[in-house]
């Protein structure tokens, strides 16, 4: 797989993963507050399904740009199968 482009929702999910990391500090310091379970279950939950719409993006991203690009060049097989190994890898 191609390293070093820059995807056309490269600044979005960089935004998307910087709200990500301030939620998962927020949740941290619920813990050490000793803040009710149930609170910091819905906040982790929160926090997954943020990941997962994060995940969307880069997988939609992926599909508009690389596949393309890689059915334009004639190396669909192994792009076909780097993105398979990646979506197993995902939703282990």
């Amino acid at each position: 797989m191609e390293q070093g482009h820059v995807h056309k929702s490269h600044k979005q999910v960089l935004n998307r993963l910087a709200r990500i990391e301030g939620h998962v500090r927020s949740v941290r310091t619920m813990v050490k507050n000793n803040r009710d379970c149930p609170d910091v279950l819905i906040q982790i939950a929160a926090i997954r399904k943020a990941l997962d719409n994060t995940a969307k993006v880069i997988l939609k991203d992926h599909l508009e740009h690389c596949i393309l690009r890689a059915v334009q060049a004639g190396s669909v097989d192994k792009s076909i199968v780097d993105f398979e190994t990646a979506i197993d890898r995902y939703l282990r």
